[in-house]
């Protein structure tokens, strides 16, 4: 009985059929841009290539529309099959704005009009020995910011003096406060706000709060009076001279010769003339000194210059015991 042939030929290495052929001795096609073209359809005719070839879908599905206009997917764990969510930063960390990037425009705080500035108003409060330093920080637009700035200048000029440092600290706190009520002055009126703007109000020296800072400043001018006063009673007495004599509104006049006695303590002077033989003689009047280069003796004490007849002349005092 003869042995049938292989099912694939004669040669037991022979390529089934359909299949290109393979081995080390198969003819080289040339490859590059003169090789020659194979027929990609199943006529054997040409597919145009190049930017006007149709585009091929790349999977089972229909083209998705790309743009700003497309549909967002959804990303994470809930996305629907088929679609890749969107590409993450590295290692988990949220994607940065660029740093080149300018920023939008920002609204009031408080109503959303723009345009609006970055500003602080601030306040104090003094009670006894107990301070409170108030500001209040944010976007404003002009009639949110000025309301800020009235409202708290006003409490500040009532509620700001009543404890010692305060009263330093009060006035340069409103003078700080001036710096933002000029930028809010400086801002167009508010548009686009998704609320009414607060209400400015009465400007601040129309308000009755202002009128408060009188009484600091009354108080103020009271202890100055006073210390004025008291400083000018003092100044007199200590500058009262005891020159009166037994109750004299004037000195007396003390002539060469006569004899007189001290009622106060040296350097202090109050002299009276007496009698020469009495007991009461203390110093007896020896000179006058009526030129430059004239001097008293040894021991001798000084008369003030009001005893002298003009004046202006120094009188020797001789100790006559």
């Amino acid at each position: 009985m003869a042995t049938p042939p292989p099912p694939h030929g004669p040669h037991p290495y022979a390529q089934p059929p359909g299949q290109p052929p393979m081995g080390p001795y198969v003819p080289q096609q040339p490859a590059g841009p003169y090789a020659p073209q194979q027929p990609a359809g199943p006529y054997g005719q040409q597919q145009p290539t190049g930017p006007y070839a149709p585009q091929q879908p790349a999977a089972p599905y229909a083209q998705q529309p790309a743009g700003p206009y497309a549909p967002q997917q959804p990303a994470g764990p809930y996305a629907p099959p088929g679609h890749p969510a969107p590409a993450q930063a590295p290692y988990g960390y949220p994607q940065q704005p660029h740093p080149h990037a300018q920023p939008g425009p920002v609204g009031c705080q408080f109503c959303g009009a723009q345009p609006a500035v970055q500003a602080t108003v601030r306040g104090h409060q003094g009670i006894l020995y107990v301070m409170r330093f108030l500001s209040r920080s944010g976007v404003f637009c002009r009639s949110c910011g000025l309301a800020t700035y009235r409202e708290m200048s006003a409490k500040t000029l009532w509620q700001g003096w009543w404890s010692p440092l305060s009263v330093v600290i009060t006035p340069i706190t409103l003078l700080v406060n001036l710096g933002p009520r000029s930028r809010f002055h400086a801002l167009a009126a508010p548009v686009g706000g998704f609320r009414p703007s607060l209400d400015p109000g009465k400007p601040l020296l129309r308000r009755p709060e202002t009128l408060l800072i009188l009484i600091p400043l009354a108080l103020l001018a009271l202890a100055l009076t006073v210390l004025f006063v008291i400083g000018l009673f003092a100044d007199d007495s200590h500058s009262e001279p005891l020159t009166t004599g037994a109750g004299q509104g004037k000195a007396q006049t003390l002539a060469v010769g006569d004899c007189v006695r001290n009622d106060a303590d040296w350097p202090d002077q109050d002299l009276r003339a007496v009698d020469c033989g009495s007991a009461d003689a203390q110093y007896k009047v020896s000179r006058r000194l009526d030129a430059p280069e004239q001097h008293c003796a040894g021991g001798d004490y000084l008369a003030a210059l009001e005893y002298s007849p003009d004046g202006a002349t120094t009188s020797c005092l001789t100790p006559v015991r």
